[in-house]
Formats: structure tokens, sequence, C-alpha cells
């Protein structure tokens, strides 16, 4: 008897696959732009370091998503990874309150490459869209880093098992 696993004969199911992520934790963020399409952010957890050299990140978004006329319309976006305490910023970006209101909550500065850039974020990453690719119902945006800032949260804000999470940045 063989001990490996067996793969699915069958496809796998959009279920199984979501259930499987949600026990992958992933740090917060308010992705923004502003530009021709307009003013826009929403809260993601599909952001990644692609690397650095040249500094380049990826960030996902669904097609579908109000806010993705304004994305694919302009060149710049900012990835705002959000401190434990931001757990209502978050709430805002990820829901339908209307634009004006979710950037009423929090104090903005405007990036090199015009989006805005939260000013109390653990970390801002200013970029310029430098590649798009679609998959499935999202499009991947490759992010070329312009500038960084970095913060002084106490605590990371995370995504596990549906929740949100403080996670501490320093062991003490």
């Amino acid at each position: 008897m063989s001990s490996a696993v067996e793969p699915r004969r069958a496809a796998l199911a959009k279920r199984d696959f979501r259930d499987a992520m949600a026990r992958i934790g992933a740090a917060v963020h308010v992705v923004t732009t502003d530009g021709p399409g307009g003013r826009a952010g929403f809260t993601a957890s599909a952001v990644c370091s692609v690397s650095d050299e040249p500094p380049t990140l990826l960030v996902c978004l669904n097609r579908a998503a109000s806010v993705y006329p304004a994305f694919a319309a302009n060149e710049a976006l900012c990835v705002n990874a959000l401190g434990a305490h931001q757990q209502a910023l978050a709430d805002l970006f990820g829901g339908r309150t209307p634009m004006d209101e979710r950037f009423a909550a929090g104090r903005w500065a405007t990036g090199l490459g015009g989006a805005p850039v939260l000013l109390d974020a653990a970390a801002s990453f200013d970029c310029r869209i430098a590649q798009r690719s679609v998959v499935g119902t999202h499009e991947v945006m490759f992010c070329a880093v312009l500038a960084v800032t970095v913060g002084e949260a106490a605590h990371a804000l995370v995504y596990f098992e549906r929740r949100y999470h403080a996670l501490p940045t320093a062991m003490r």
C-alpha cells in the first residue's frame, strides 16, 4: 500500500479551494489609485513581493469589483499595509462604502505616481503598474515600486480563517 496521497481526478471545487486558502494567513492592505480613471481603493490580501531587483510586487484584483474600472484606467497604485489598529479602515475599503467616505476615514498624501498614500500605514509601496495579466476572474498587476514608507505599527493586521487578527511586529 502506497503512502502517497492520490490526486483528485475530478475538477477541484471552488469551495474546497477557498476553504484551503482561508488557512493561509495574509497581511491586509488597502490598495489605492488615482488618475484618469478616478480615485479608488479596496482591501486586499492578494499582494506579494515578486523581486527586489528591480523592486516589484503584484496585486490581484477581481475584474468584477466596483473599483476595477479605475484601476484598469490608471497607471499608478499604492499598497498600504495596515496595522491592527486599522481594522475599521480595512472594513470600509472592503465593503460597499462610497469612495469619498472610505478616503475620509484616513489621512492621505499623494505618492510619486499620483496614488493616495496612507500616512499611518505600517508600510506603503508607491508604485507604477508595469504589466497586467488576466488569470481567471482576476487581473494580476505587476507593480514597479517607486518609493516606500515604513510606519510604526505595533501590531500587523492579518487575515486568517476569514477573520482579522493582530500579529505582533516585534517579539520582546
